[in-house]
This record gives structure tokens, C-alpha cells and sequence, in this order.
């Protein structure tokens, strides 16, 4: 259902952002979230975060009083907070997996395909084309390759030292479903968000500062570890770690080498270490 739009907006160049292909775009959008609706998946509650949606899109438009784009992007940050946390009535997100063990010893896994979770980086793709800054292709695949190389490295070694996971190579019966919703309603909306968005708009914002550059990297991984503070200090770490990877490969490749090296340390996750952690880490 959301494959198509995903696609369409995360492979077009800014250059090539029409008027044409935004609506082409918005088309596809509609006509997703419009099965999800006819097959009970959403409900006319879930037109209350649209609605606010397209509040901000209209606020933050360079053609407002200065105010008016803070209370936009204020608006927008509580509901991309909001529609993370699952906050917002009207979506009810489809099972999809689970719960299932993919391994003897690892923690069992739950996986749904979300709704509303994806809308703000969808926003951001449509209406703030900043957050996806032109870079060459082999400039976006050497940042995100060096990206995910660094991070895979680091935070599997880290993980495996802390006894959160084990190699554990294998191939789940599930992988193809696995791999579509991780890549493209996880890792590209995480990326937006939390790259595109935070720090991007912080390198923006403080570009007179020195070190500008290198503390928006900073705080978004900061904030980024946070967001996974459910799996208590070590996924706190970790995900810091990972973010300053990630924030590396936007850095130097755009939003493409850190949805690269986002994916490459979840798919070697996934398929040769403990998924999603151990048991008894679990437990503890």
C-alpha cells in the first residue's frame, strides 16, 4: 500500500519536484491511506491529524510572516512526537508478524505496518524539499557505504560485547516483509525526521556558529539514542552511536547515504545477529 508513493517521493531529485509530480505524489499518498481506510484500517478520527498536517504545511510555507513558520514547525514537531508515539486516534495499524522467535534464544517479535507513524516523514518529503539536499550519486553511495560500514561495525561489536545480541545468522520466512517495512516505513521515515529535518534544520539554523555542522550531528544522535530509550541505556547508546554514523553519511551523501547506512546496519542485524536482542537480555 505505501510502497509506491515511498518510492516516487524518496527517488525524484529536487530539481524535479513539479507541480506535476507533487500532485502525482499526493495522488498516490491519497489513494494509500484510501484502501487503508476502505479496508478498516483507519477511521474518520485519523482526519484530525491530516487536518493538523496540513496546518503546518500551509504555516511553514516561505510565504508567511516569520511567527507564523515557528508555530508551524512548533505544531509540527508535537505531532511528529505524537503520531510516533501512537498517540492520535483513528489508525489502527495492521499486524503483521508475530509474536515470533526467529531464533531459540531471542527476544519474540512483533512487527505492524504503521500508519501513522510514516506521516511526518512523508510531510517532510512533500513539503520541505530542504531536507533532501542534492548530492552526485557516487558522492551519496561512498557517504553511505563508509556510513554503514563505521556503524555496523561499532554498534554490532558493542552489542555483541554487551551481550544484547549474538551471531546468529539465518532467513526468516518473513524476511521480504521485514525488509519493505524497515526500509521503507522505518529507515526512510527515521531518516527525514531525524536527519533531514533536526539536523539539517539545526545546521541551517546556526550556520554563523562554528562547529555548526558538528553539533547538529551531535544533538540529533543525542535525541536519536533517546527515541530508543525503551530498551533501556544500551539502546540509548547505541542509538547515539548510530545516529552520529548516520549524521556522518547525510553530512557528506544527503538523505540517501544515511537511509543506506540506516538500512545496512538493520539488515545485518536482522540476518546474522540475534534478532531483536537476546532472551535474557530481554529479561533483565
Amino acid at each position: 500500500m505505501f510502497a509506491v508513493p515511498w518510492i516516487a517521493i524518496f527517488l525524484a531529485a529536487p530539481a524535479t519536484w513539479s507541480s506535476a509530480f507533487r500532485w502525482l505524489a499526493l495522488g498516490l499518498l491519497v489513494a494509500g491511506y484510501g484502501a487503508a481506510l476502505a479496508n478498516g484500517q483507519l477511521d474518520p478520527a485519523a482526519a484530525v491529524a491530516v487536518a493538523l498536517l496540513l496546518t503546518a504545511a500551509y504555516a511553514v510555507s516561505p510565504r508567511r510572516k516569520p511567527y507564523v513558520q515557528y508555530i508551524g514547525h512548533t505544531l509540527f514537531i508535537a505531532l511528529a512526537i505524537a503520531l510516533s508515539m501512537h498517540w492520535l486516534p483513528g489508525f489502527h495499524n495492521p499486524r503483521v508478524i508475530g509474536p515470533e522467535r526467529f531464533t531459540a534464544d531471542a527476544v519474540p517479535f512483533t512487527m505492524y505496518l504503521n500508519l501513522d507513524k510514516p506521516l511526518p516523514g512523508f510531510w517532510l518529503l512533500l513539503v520541505l524539499p530542504w531536507v533532501r539536499p542534492p548530492h552526485e550519486l557516487l558522492t551519496s553511495l561512498k557517504a553511505g557505504v563508509g556510513g554503514m560500514l563505521m556503524t555496523t561495525a561499532a554498534c554490532l561489536l558493542i552489542a555483541t560485547l554487551l551481550g544484547l545480541v549474538a551471531w546468529e545468522p539465518k532467513w526468516p520466512s518473513v524476511s521480504w516483509l521485514w525488509l519493505l517495512n524497515n526500509l521503507l516505513l522505518v529507515t526512510v521515515t527515521e531518516e527525514a525526521l531525524f536527519r533531514g529535518y533536526l539536523q539539517g534544520g539545526l545546521s541551517r539554523l546556526l550556520k554563523q556558529w562554528p562547529n555548526a555542522n558538528a553539533l547538529a550531528i551531535c544533538v540529533a544522535a543525542a535525541l536519536f539514542g533517546l527515541a530508543h530509550a525503551a530498551g533501556g541505556w544500551q539502546w540509548i547508546m547505541l542509538g547515539s552511536i548510530a545516529g552520529v554514523g548516520y549524521g556522518l553519511a547525510y553530512r557528506f551523501g544527503g538523505l540517501q547515504a544515511a537511509v543506506l547506512a540506516h538500512f545496512g546496519l538493520n539488515v545485518t542485524h536482522f540476518f546474522l545477529f540475534s534478532y531483536p536482542m537476546l532472551q535474557s537480555t530481554g529479561q533483565s
